[in-house]
């Protein structure tokens, strides 16, 4: 009896280091794995903006062949983050390996052919689907649930190398109001062994440093005037916030009508994708020939290319941006196409922000970048994530300005998410 105590204390204390170690190890891998998956999607998109009129045409024949490719070999697999979530929540056992070269081919034929997805999506079911096979080898308690969400923050950060985004956002993803701190040290681990394996490898990171677009103001100077603290700036700040609430957490609300109206309305998935697939062709090509198409980020990169612009139409912007992109990226992903949400909600975010700067008064670059990442805590039900992502990209000097829009992004969501999360019930 005492030899069985003294054991179960002595794997206790040996759990977290060995757990750790295996994090590091698997962050190496999700962070190569990420940068490869990352680098050919960038070659793939390139390819199609280069000849939309050759690719966007043959969307709906994409779409049949990542439909049928998943009915024959996926099995189970392709419901993508969602057999992630139910083996997290213990409704499953497996995440077949076979997962990650079906999502990741997938994804690619999908923008290749002008399908408005992410690939967030991928890289965390990558490290997900990793971490979990991984803990099968490891005698630890819990273990697989630790792996798992370590997984994901190793995905995140290798895609995006925001590390501590890519921690919180695994730490506080599965269930709503609740970080899942048993996972806290691997999940570091994980996250900066696949940041610095991407990093050393060459993938590049989006950046932006929003000091560079005026001489005029700080974000110091718009917090503090002659008369101290500018309660109408933070007022300004707090309008913001709900108002990118209200985008992300519709954006998650349209998302789950939308895949539900179009199963019951094309039951056969063949047919759905199909059919849908010609209707989102000819809507990409019509509009601007590819502007929508993809991740998004040529939106993107207009909000934030241009140092000299003052507004949003001065950048380039339309006013309908950030509408058209949530429409199509809806259809894209709830029809069968593959990828992820968070690139495009990146997109709409900052586009919206753009749009209604000047309408809010806040200046036009930092109020694109408060929606880059208030948009996508808002669908994704989540705080401290967008917070990080925002003064990870954008620079931490901006950190008090995304924590006071986040917060109320993350308070006027209506409790939607992208993904499947448990929520706490209050007795």
């Amino acid at each position: 009896m005492a030899k069985a105590k003294v054991k179960e204390k002595v794997m206790h204390w040996i759990s977290q280091p060995v757990l750790i170690v295996v994090a590091l190890v698997l962050g190496a891998i999700v962070g190569a794995l990420c940068a490869f998956f990352g680098s050919i999607l960038q070659n793939v998109s390139d390819i199609r903006d280069a000849h939309p009129l050759y690719w966007i045409p043959g969307l709906a024949l994409a779409g049949l062949a990542i439909v049928f490719t998943y009915k024959k070999l996926g099995n189970g697999s392709q419901r993508g983050m969602g057999i992630i979530f139910d083996v997290a929540h213990g409704k499953e056992k497996e995440i077949p390996l076979r997962l990650i070269p079906l999502i990741m081919a997938t994804t690619w034929v999908t923008h290749l052919f002008g399908g408005s997805s992410g690939r967030e999506g991928v890289a965390m079911q990558i490290g997900a689907t990793l971490g979990h096979n991984m803990s099968s080898k490891i005698h630890v308690e819990n273990a697989p649930r630790i792996l798992l969400v370590a997984g994901m923050a190793a995905g995140f950060a290798g895609l995006f190398q925001t590390p501590m985004a890519a921690i919180a956002l695994s730490l506080e993803i599965l269930l709503a109001g609740h970080l899942e701190m048993a996972a806290l040290l691997p999940a570091v681990a994980a996250a900066v062994s696949a940041y610095k394996v991407s990093e050393m490898i060459g993938y590049e990171k989006f950046s932006v440093s929003l000091n560079s677009f005026s001489p005029d103001w700080t974000v110091a100077s718009l917090f503090y005037g002659e008369n101290g603290l500018d309660i109408y700036f933070i007022l300004r700040l707090a309008l913001l916030g709900v108002l990118f609430g209200l985008v992300g957490g519709g954006f998650a609300k349209l998302l789950k009508f939308s895949r539900k109206f179009f199963v019951e309305k094309f039951p056969n998935p063949l047919k759905r994708v199909a059919i849908m697939g010609i209707v989102l062709s000819a809507l990409l090509l019509l509009l601007w020939q590819g502007r929508y198409s993809g991740l998004g980020t040529n939106l993107t990169d207009i909000c934030f290319g241009n140092p000299g612009a003052a507004t949003a139409s001065a950048a380039g912007i339309f006013g309908w941006d950030w509408l058209f992109k949530t429409v199509l990226t809806i259809v894209t992903l709830s029809v069968g196409f593959q990828g992820g949400e968070v690139t495009p909600l990146f997109t709409i975010g900052a586009t919206f922000g753009a749009v209604i700067a000047t309408i809010v008064g806040v200046p036009f670059p930092l109020a694109a970048a408060l929606g880059y990442a208030a948009v996508f805590g808002g669908a994704t039900n989540t705080l401290f994530a967008p917070i990080l992502v925002g003064a990870e990209i954008f620079g931490f000097d901006t950190l008090p300005t995304f924590f006071i829009v986040c917060t109320l992004a993350y308070a006027c969501n209506g409790g939607q998410s992208i993904y499947a999360q448990k929520k706490i019930r209050l007795k």
